[in-house]
């Protein structure tokens, strides 16, 4: 079975709790459910990790050989952390970017992502249907890449 490694990084756990206007009201635990259900739908293993801390997401990335794409919101670290961009490189797994909101339409700062040029595809600004985007993308590109599902 194909299996697809979701990673969410610092202050994802709060969504539905922080910034509706920005985040919406769909709780974490709706959103892990809601992927765990559509990967299943598509014969898809989901391993989904949540982490503020950014030591332990380069951890969950290195330990991913099982894993054939990894979905990532990385919150905040999207725009910070080159640990974790040398990361997602020493592992060399096809990777998907993942927003919430889309993040050209905030602040200057979230404009540059230190993953965007290494994955396969960024989607943003879908509200919490950006992960199952990222679901249909990521299994077409498995079928058509690697012809694994």
């Amino acid at each position: 079975m194909t299996k697809f490694l979701f990673i969410n990084g610092p202050n994802i756990n709060f969504i539905g709790k922080r910034e509706p206007d920005i985040y919406g009201n769909v709780t974490y635990e709706q959103l892990v459910k809601l992927i765990e259900e559509e990967c299943s739908k598509n014969n898809i293993s989901s391993d989904i990790f949540q982490s503020n801390i950014e030591g332990e997401i380069i951890d969950k990335i290195q330990k991913s050989e099982d894993v054939d794409l990894i979905i990532a919101n990385l919150g905040a670290y999207t725009h910070t952390s080159i640990a974790i961009r040398d990361a997602f490189l020493s592992v060399n797994k096809p990777l998907i970017e993942v927003h919430i909101s889309n993040i050209f339409k905030r602040e200057k700062f979230r404009h540059k992502s230190f993953i965007s040029d290494i994955a396969i595809g960024v989607i943003s600004g879908f509200g919490i249907d950006s992960y199952l985007l990222a679901i249909y993308a990521g299994k077409k590109y498995i079928i058509e890449k690697r012809g694994l599902l």
